[in-house]
């Protein structure tokens, strides 16, 4: 047996798969998050937003097609721990090339089956998003919090997750049609495909990328990826950001957009347990439109902080009214909080990578006539 342990004392039991006997991990808290979506588990495993959490998938049978190499988001995870209810190998799967279980062995994530996900997700529904420890007795996990003095132990601040994340360097991915450039804060590889079926030609920079390394390479326009933890960490990024949204057509998700907000001026706050699954509706403001869209985000944007910063809200999330969208009055900026690769059934919402491709030819053609 093994356990998820809070520091209230409430323990969920499970039995352990994955990376346990291999992990040579210290034990850590990690934030402990769940996922309603019905399918899409490789996503999320791969999904790199998820880094320092462990997730607790919400669908009772998990694994059940396999696992197939070309649907990563990325080609390694961050995610610390994964929480499931039914555990299935994936057997009659018709593209499989693996388990889940194989896939968590291999590059360390530690699981915990046969847990009672309802209950846990009624427990992190009433108290909140909470730090939560893998421990394999409940002995250590009494000794755990027993001990627990917070992250900085040792006074000093971990490296925010986004920068374990990032690519180490540059690259470019070919294509025939305008360079853009995309500061990766944990991209999903689906994003990229987007704009590459748009006729993107795409250079990717790192987290750290600074905004004169951006503009040396004159890309036509600039992405700001999705991406881990709470985005008023990230000093650097906001600064980086300052600099070029007045500079270039930028089109911001998810992390990218909360950076946007902040790089005006506005504020951001941290959701009591963040919307992470496969069907929020989203409303156009203007169009009044609505769409459901897949989202996995632990903070939003203080609508109220966005006066005076030239941003208009475009897109209202439609269960609690926060920010999902915005548009700037000046400058040929938009972002989304949620996912527009992201297909939960319809994939309308990538028509946002539509409006994004417009307003970088409409930029393009303006330059042309100065």
């Amino acid at each position: 047996m093994a356990y998820l342990a809070f520091q209230d004392g409430t323990i969920f039991e499970g039995e352990a798969f994955g990376a346990w006997l291999k992990s040579s991990n210290p034990m850590t808290e990690q934030e402990v998050v769940f996922n309603t979506s019905m399918s899409g588990y490789q996503e999320m495993v791969t999904d790199l937003s998820y880094a320092g959490q462990i997730l607790v998938l919400t669908q009772p049978q998990i694994g059940n097609y396999g696992w197939h190499h070309e649907e990563n988001e990325a080609d390694k995870t961050r995610l610390q721990g994964l929480i499931l209810r039914e555990l299935s190998q994936g057997e009659g799967s018709l593209h499989g090339e693996g388990s889940l279980e194989d896939y968590c062995l291999q590059h360390g994530v530690q699981g915990l089956k046969g847990v009672d996900t309802r209950a846990l997700t009624r427990y992190l529904r009433q108290f909140g998003t909470l730090p939560g420890v893998l421990v394999q007795t409940r002995e250590a996990a009494i000794e755990f919090w027993k001990n627990y003095r917070g992250q900085d132990l040792a006074g000093k601040k971990s490296e925010h997750w986004v920068y374990r994340s990032t690519v180490k360097e540059a690259y470019e991915i070919p294509g025939s049609g305008p360079l853009l450039a995309v500061l990766d804060f944990g991209v999903k590889r689906n994003i990229l495909r987007h704009l590459q079926k748009r006729g993107f030609r795409i250079m990717v920079f790192p987290a750290r990328a600074t905004a004169e390394e951006i503009l040396g390479h004159h890309p036509r326009g600039l992405v700001l990826s999705n991406g881990p933890g709470d985005p008023e960490e990230l000093p650097e990024g906001v600064a980086t950001v300052r600099k070029l949204y007045d500079k270039l057509p930028i089109l911001g998700i998810c992390l990218g957009h909360q950076l946007l907000a902040l790089a005006a001026g506005g504020e951001t706050y941290k959701l009591p347990y963040g919307h992470r699954g496969g069907n929020h509706p989203v409303i156009d403001t203007r169009t009044g439109k609505a769409t459901m869209t897949s989202q996995n985000h632990g903070y939003a944007v203080q609508e109220a902080s966005l006066e005076g910063s030239g941003f208009e809200v475009t897109l209202r999330n439609l269960n609690d009214g926060t920010v999902e969208g915005m548009e700037h009055q000046s400058f040929p900026v938009l972002s989304v909080q949620f996912h527009p690769e992201g297909a939960p059934g319809p994939e309308e919402n990538a028509e946002v990578f539509d409006r994004f491709k417009e307003i970088v030819e409409k930029s393009i053609i303006r330059k042309g006539r100065k």
